[in-house]
């Protein structure tokens, strides 16, 4: 995906874009706002234009392709996981991470020109993990370029951060829930009316943030069918609007399969924290919704 196509971020995207074309790239960003504004996209349509064989996210190009498919052995990404010992512990940055990725950063680049590195998540580094990266970005490596994905400035400490360029990204406008749960609830429509296949074209091509917004939207799609099993007035719902269909679609289920698919969602969320397939985990989901509905 190109920086041009991130929306809601005009300000992010700017931003960047200035520094591509100026070539004034600093050697660590932070990449600051709530979940769901975008900020791995962003991260993943940056990484594909420092990357990319044009320098401009041609979409075209053997670089751009390899970052699509996540293949690029220039970038590097690295999300929370939990110990090897307990894979139901928390998930976390740890400081073996951290030293993979200094690792990787004192090889030379294999395609590109640069390396890339981004943490997905970085406020979850563990204690020690912070102070070994931030001797990392007190001498970084040339022709590297961090990326630190997180949630405030104030998730690291003031050492790391001071030395990232921050780029802030703010929450979606107001209508976002709305329209998740829009589209979670024409998909439910598609796959009951023409079958699985119907599901799988609607899914085909996924990044991260849609997929986090599909699966929203369906725990909100679920929010919103208990509030009106419950009698609720419209204007408790997502979309007001969409009450008249909302209320058909609740006919079909009971409170306990609801709940039931909420606990999937939730589930679904925490197994986004991995490197997990996002158009599968969307499918169990929506599977989950079929299978469920009354």
């Amino acid at each position: 995906m190109a920086l041009e196509a991130i929306r809601d971020q005009p300000r992010a995207v700017e931003l960047l874009r200035r520094a591509l074309a100026g070539g004034r790239l600093a050697h660590a960003y932070a990449f600051v706002g709530p979940s769901g504004s975008g900020r791995m996209t962003t991260a993943r349509a940056f990484a594909q234009a420092l990357l990319c064989e044009t320098g401009q996210a041609c979409e075209r190009c053997r670089a751009c392709q390899l970052v699509a498919r996540g293949q690029h052995p220039d970038l590097h990404v690295i999300v929370p996981t939990p110990p090897e010992s307990n894979p139901k512990g928390a998930r976390t940055i740890r400081i073996g991470a951290v030293r993979e990725l200094e690792r990787q950063a004192s090889l030379r680049p294999v395609l590109a020109g640069r390396r890339v590195l981004v943490l997905d998540e970085a406020d979850r580094m563990t204690d020690d993990a912070p102070q070994a990266f931030l001797k990392f970005l007190e001498e970084p490596p040339p022709d590297t370029v961090v990326i630190l994905v997180l949630s405030g400035v104030r998730a690291l400490p003031a050492t790391v951060i001071s030395r990232c360029q921050i780029v802030r990204f703010g929450a979606r406008d107001g209508d976002q829930a709305g329209a998740a749960v829009g589209e979670a609830l024409a998909l439910l429509e598609a796959a009951r009316a023409e079958g699985v296949p119907a599901l799988f074209r609607r899914t085909d091509r996924l990044d991260r943030d849609r997929t986090e917004m599909l699966i929203d939207g369906c725990w909100l799609l679920c929010r919103d069918l208990l509030l009106i099993r419950a009698g609720a007035p419209a204007a408790l719902l997502s979309d007001p609007a969409r009450a008249e269909a909302l209320a058909a679609e609740a006919r079909h289920w009971t409170d306990e399969a609801l709940v039931a698919v909420i606990e999937a969602c939730r589930a679904a969320r925490e197994a986004l924290l991995h490197n997990v397939t996002l158009r599968l985990t969307v499918e169990t989901v929506m599977t989950r919704l079929l299978a469920r509905a009354a």
